[in-house]
């Protein structure tokens, strides 16, 4: 009989599970024995990360959706809700970049649909996953921020603009909850991490200078481990 691992019989959904690292949490929580549902837009690339997730011995559920439609988001909440009944760890980190631009040249348009899926998504997540986060013995929400939410940069007002407001829904959801003792709230900055996002924002970066997403991701499930407060915020600045 395999020795049980501290995940096992635990529920966690991931958004932007497609690459990145979305995808590299989604199996690091498998490999640790959660079953993952893998949400993103794109349903090929879902099915990729599934099909490793099964072949390493775990287990997941795909439900390609965009998050910036929240009928999707609440039917997707009832059907875990019928399946499952609780969700013990939710991981919120599908962001978009936008244009890195001076402030007054944003395009309204486009930080409108920043904004849509960097803060307003997650907080149609938490409303529609609340009631099951609660039912749970025990629950974890995890939002992947940025460093530019807390220190304003350059060229990064409406990134930044947006993962501060992010960071800010986080930890007044985190104040709310924290008298029952059950659910908790971690803010976590990657730092510089080899995904598409910084390959957008750095083109002339090599991917190899930074660390790789797998290194967040362990990082992430050492976090649901241990025992910071609800409200905590942490950089993972080891390279690998």
């Amino acid at each position: 009989m395999s020795d049980p691992k501290p995940f096992d019989g635990k529920l966690s959904l991931v958004t932007g599970a497609s690459r990145g690292i979305g995808a590299a949490t989604a199996e690091a929580l498998a490999e640790a024995g959660a079953h993952v549902i893998l949400t993103a837009r794109g349903a090929t690339p879902l099915e990729q990360v599934e099909e490793r997730i099964h072949a390493a011995g775990g287990t997941a559920t795909i439900a390609p959706m965009d998050l910036n439609d929240h009928e999707n988001i609440g039917k997707l909440a009832q059907a875990v809700a019928e399946r499952w009944g609780s969700l013990d760890i939710l991981v919120l980190n599908a962001a978009m970049l936008g244009s890195l631009s001076p402030v007054e040249h944003l395009d309204p348009k486009e930080l409108e649909r920043v904004f849509k899926l960097n803060v307003l998504a997650n907080q149609a997540l938490i409303g529609a996953f609340d009631p099951l986060l609660r039912r749970a013995d025990k629950a974890e929400v995890i939002g992947i921020t940025s460093s530019v939410g807390e220190e304003p940069r350059a060229f990064w007002g409406g990134y930044g603009a947006s993962k501060a407001a992010f960071d800010t829904l986080l930890g007044a959801y985190a104040d709310e909850t924290a008298h029952a003792g059950r659910l908790r709230v971690q803010i976590i900055d990657p730092g510089a991490t080899r995904t598409r996002m910084r390959q957008l924002a750095f083109p002339g970066e090599e991917p190899e200078a930074v660390k790789a997403p797998e290194v967040v991701a362990a990082a992430i499930v050492e976090h649901l481990l241990g025992d910071a407060p609800t409200g905590s915020r942490t950089r993972v600045d080891s390279a690998a």
